[in-house]
């Protein structure tokens, strides 16, 4: 997932729309961007593998003077794209993934279009956009276009000499929130992004729903949709713990995550820990519930690590979740550990770097709870898993069944014994003593809102 933010201001935009950008780092690892308008376009992009966004763009920010800006921090494409066009010159940041890209590309190709920008040997997304974008008679038309044609999701700012034009994706997978601070107008995927510049919200953008904001104000330039299947994952993982989607916060969220596994739980230990960061609100619901003490036998090094789950490489995934957690020895020798965790994608952080570090360090017990179902499906509407072979659950299916398999219903049914069988083959494959999942159920009542309102795509196989 990447992370998007937009401000108009009546004065220069720079110092908000830098800090507004950072507070998105969480999301991205790949590259940076922002784009100014001022007397003309200005963009900045920078790589930030190995680096934080405000290394790369602290001395380039100052320079880019303008009212009207957006920025990006990206888990896949160099963004932002300009493009000069019938529609005027504008440049556009996105968030999500588009499942047909390559179809789209060449239909494209077919019509005599070409495109500038690769990522990994593959068409750019945003700027695949940008050219769908073009081929309406304006911008709101030309988003429609988008929304019309793109299998996945997509949410979008653009900006040209009228403002800033902000879109949910059709099927409001990925949030976008609009905020106000007296006279000036901001759009991010993050509303924690706004607390510390002073944006009160004043509204989350509906599904489909196109907006422009203005020193004037805010414009509605199509309406949303009644249908609504954002991200659960958000909620469970992915967001920031000070962040709101669909006026529910995060970090309350996980907490109700960890209570409702303790409240189906009657292990007995000394320690209930989280592994950080967004694993540690669970263990503070469960905590809660059980009576069972807080402790941190592991700490997390710095923020400056990226999160093990975004990046493209297992390479890279493994080097990160080896380097930022170290073990406390005092705590862990001898103990019965509660972990909690959001969930489990691939499994080989968890077993090679965190229990294998609590083993090393005299650990007597370890039960894995585990905030939401397994993961069966890659994503189809974000950068995230994009193969069955990743996922932890499907690798023991496989090893049940001697085969990959199609049809999953038994193994998704938490009363089966199938399912009992893949959890305890997870279970011993990570070197748990016990491990327990979320009931689908539960992680919904957590997250409070009704069940048809939520992508449950990862771990049902419906698609929204």
């Amino acid at each position: 997932m990447s992370g998007i933010f937009g401000v108009v201001s009546k004065k220069s935009c720079n110092d908000d729309l830098f800090y507004g950008t950072d507070y998105h780092s969480h999301l991205g690892t790949q590259f940076a961007g922002l784009a100014v308008f001022g007397k003309s376009l200005q963009r900045k992009i920078h790589d930030i593998r190995g680096s934080q966004f405000k290394a790369k763009f602290y001395d380039d920010y100052k320079g880019m003077q303008g009212n009207m800006g957006i920025g990006v921090i990206s888990a896949r494409d160099e963004q932002p794209i300009i493009i000069n066009s019938k529609l005027g010159p504008f440049a556009i940041v996105t968030n999500g993934f588009i499942d047909n890209a390559d179809k789209l590309a060449n239909c494209l190709f077919k019509e005599g279009k070409s495109f500038s920008e690769i990522t990994n040997g593959k068409v750019n997304f945003t700027e695949l956009v940008a050219k769908i974008v073009i081929s309406g008679k304006d911008i709101t038309r030309g988003i429609q276009k988008i929304f019309d044609r793109i299998e996945g999701s997509c949410s979008l700012l653009v900006l040209n000499k009228d403002g800033i034009y902000a879109a949910r994706d059709k099927l409001g997978i990925t949030p976008l929130v609009i905020g106000r601070r007296e006279g000036n107008w901001g759009v991010t995927t993050e509303s924690a992004a706004f607390l510390n510049l002073g944006y009160k919200i004043v509204k989350y953008l509906e599904p489909g729903e196109v907006v422009l904001l203005t020193k004037g104000g805010l414009k509605t330039k199509r309406k949303g949709l009644r249908t609504n299947r954002i991200c659960s994952f958000l909620w469970v993982y992915i967001g920031f713990p000070a962040s709101y989607y669909s006026d529910i916060n995060v970090e309350a969220v996980r907490e109700r995550c960890g209570a409702c596994l303790a409240a189906r739980d009657n292990i007995k230990a000394d320690m209930v820990a989280g592994i950080p960061d967004s694993g540690t609100a669970h263990a503070i619901g469960y905590s809660m519930k059980s009576g069972i003490p807080l402790r941190r036998p592991l700490v997390k090094y710095t923020p400056g690590f990226d999160r093990s789950y975004t990046p493209p490489s297992q390479e890279k995934r493994d080097l990160i979740a080896k380097m930022k957690l170290i073990p406390i020895p005092a705590i862990i020798k001898g103990k019965r550990i509660v972990f909690c965790d959001d969930s489990i994608v691939r499994g080989t952080q968890l077993k090679n770097y965190t229990i294998q570090k609590l083993r090393q360090h005299g650990a007597r017990e370890i039960h894995l709870r585990i905030a939401c179902p397994p993961l069966m499906f890659p994503c189809k509407f974000n950068y995230s898993t994009r193969s069955i072979h990743e996922l932890a659950a499907r690798k023991a299916i496989k090893a049940l069944e001697g085969k990959d398999i199609k049809n999953l219903n038994r193994y998704i049914d938490e009363n089966s014994k199938e399912y009992k069988k893949m959890v305890s083959w997870i279970s011993k494959d990570l070197g748990a003593t016990t491990l327990i999942y979320q009931k689908l159920s539960d992680m919904i009542k957590a997250i409070g809102l009704p069940k048809e309102k939520l992508c449950l795509y990862c771990w049902t196989g419906r698609h929204p």
